[in-house]
């Protein structure tokens, strides 16, 4: 009924920059909270950043101060902006959304994942 397609990842230096990109799609009635978690080989899947329809923000403790999360409601899309990356950010990325459908229910979905590298 809906999908979460991610874009933007790939490889950075240290202390560079990227910009992730989800777009939800499908039978969507509104889209409540929509976020990013990451996943490093080994570890568990940890907290980087949600927004709520209204624009409220949380981050995990080791990313504040240098990501940054946006939203278009008009596109259904959620932005990470990415700074100051360090190794330690490397992880796959996945975009995670709680949607209200058009049957009025409320489902989470998720991305597909897309790779951060992070190299020294």
């Amino acid at each position: 009924q809906v999908q979460l397609v991610e874009s933007g990842g790939g490889l950075v230096q240290a202390g560079g920059s990227l910009r992730l990109s989800c777009a939800a799609s499908g039978r969507i009635l509104i889209i409540n909270r929509m976020g990013w978690y990451r996943q490093a080989p080994g570890k568990q899947r940890e907290l980087v950043a949600t927004i709520t329809s209204g624009g409220s923000t949380n981050y995990g403790d080791s990313v504040k101060g240098r990501f940054i999360i946006s939203r278009d409601n008009a596109k259904n899309t959620v932005y990470l902006q990415m700074n100051s990356l360090k190794p330690e950010d490397t992880a796959v990325y996945y975009c995670n959304g709680m949607i209200r459908v058009v049957t009025f229910n409320e489902y989470e979905y998720w991305g597909q994942g897309t790779q951060v590298t992070v190299s020294s």
